[in-house]
């Protein structure tokens, strides 16, 4: 019998796939889960599903510190926020694909599945990474076989399946972010309730008084947070605490997804709103004018390759090339004031500041300010000729 190894996380959708795997398709299933930071009830269930439903292997691989590292950290470098929100779930996915697909390798399996819906971004993102750097086959059961999710549950009974907790929501959780959809929220007319939020507390709920967090950079790349200095994974959770316990970080959204669906999102991502703004900070104060610019556009033509599922796309590799280069001067310290959701940055210093207090203060007498009248009667000079023709 051949083997196929499906990316398993324990709920309804894969937990279905396993025995659609074996009864419909004949493959001896193997599972898998990557660890990316989601917590660990998540991947307890992940292996007590597997253990339930009998699947012949079950893997639990740690990439906490690779996805902080390899991928959380580019996105910080590139400011990476798509439609207003930073990636989670998109830049997860790349990873987590590379991984089932080593594993694949190791088993001698003969083919990669997963559980996406035909609706969803997923889809795109693991099946671009399993193609492009494999020659796995692809299964997507519940895409291919037209499931709904009362089917699926139907089915799950009928063989027995354990099924999901009583969540209404759909999440999916890393220590970059949560997305939340699903259930009420699918209706952009209802007002998200409260119990849908586990990382940030609500505007009356935050702290009473503003807090100053500072955050040091190195090449671009957070390494301490309020003078303590930290490996990035766990930099990023005391970011998440911080953050929200301020109220930063709900985003609520309508989100364009890749099949052309409008879809109600919402999000919890405070460590990387409150690291991102502190890193565009840093920016402002040591890159010029036109570096700020151009770093603005790859900015978003970075995030739209993340999210559009082309992690593997040479622009992409182009562009870190890029920002590594610019980056190369983005280290010092910032200090933002968090209140009630609002964040600001209130002090900087870098050794490579392009900011010259001599020059800049009123009080310099060494710049002779008559020199810049020569440049003033030039600046706009073709549109006064223009003005001047239309008078």
């Amino acid at each position: 019998m051949e083997k196929v190894v499906l990316a398993f996380s324990g709920g309804l959708d894969t937990t279905v796939c396993v025995k659609l795997l074996e009864e419909e398709y004949d493959y001896e299933v193997i599972t898998a889960c990557v660890d990316v930071g989601q917590p660990r009830e998540e991947l307890e269930k992940s292996q007590n599903s597997a253990d339930t439903i009998n699947t012949s292997k079950h893997y639990i691989i740690d990439a906490r510190d690779e996805f902080a590292n390899e991928y959380i950290s580019r996105g910080i470098k590139a400011n990476a926020e798509y439609e207003g929100y930073p990636l989670s779930t998109a830049l997860a996915r790349p990873l987590i694909a590379q991984k089932i697909i080593e594993i694949a390798e190791k088993e001698g399996a003969t083919a990669i599945a997963h559980g996406c819906t035909g609706k969803g971004n997923d889809q795109f993102r693991f099946e671009a990474i399993i193609r492009s750097m494999s020659d796995f086959k692809v299964i997507a059961p519940i895409r291919e076989l037209n499931l709904t999710r009362t089917e699926e549950m139907d089915y799950a009974k009928d063989h027995g399946l354990p099924l999901p907790s009583d969540k209404l929501y759909s999440i999916d959780e890393n220590m970059w972010g949560r997305s939340i959809e699903g259930d009420v929220l699918e209706d952009p007319k209802n007002i998200p309730p409260e119990d849908i939020y586990e990382w940030t507390k609500s505007l009356q709920d935050a702290k009473d008084e503003p807090e100053l967090v500072s955050v040091e950079f190195e090449e671009g790349v957070p390494i301490a947070i309020n003078g303590e200095m930290m490996k990035l994974t766990d930099l990023i959770w005391k970011a998440n605490e911080i953050g929200g316990e301020n109220g930063i970080g709900r985003v609520d959204t309508i989100e364009n997804r890749m099949i052309g669906l409008k879809s109600r999102e919402n999000y919890e991502v405070p460590g990387a709103k409150l690291l991102i703004a502190a890193h565009q900070a840093l920016e402002e104060l040591v890159l010029t004018k036109d570096e700020l610019r151009f770093a603005e556009y790859m900015s978003t033509l970075y995030a739209d390759l993340v999210y559009n599922a082309l992690w593997q796309e040479p622009l992409r590799e182009d562009l870190d090339q890029a920002i590594d280069s610019m980056q190369s001067r983005v280290s010092g310290k910032v200090v933002m004031r968090l209140y009630k959701g609002s964040i600001m940055p209130v002090s900087r210093e870098s050794d490579f500041s392009l900011h010259s207090i001599e020059q800049i203060t009123f009080e310099d007498k060494e710049t002779d300010q008559r020199e810049v009248e020569g440049m003033i009667k030039y600046h706009g000079l073709q549109a006064a000729n223009y003005q001047k023709l239309n008078r």
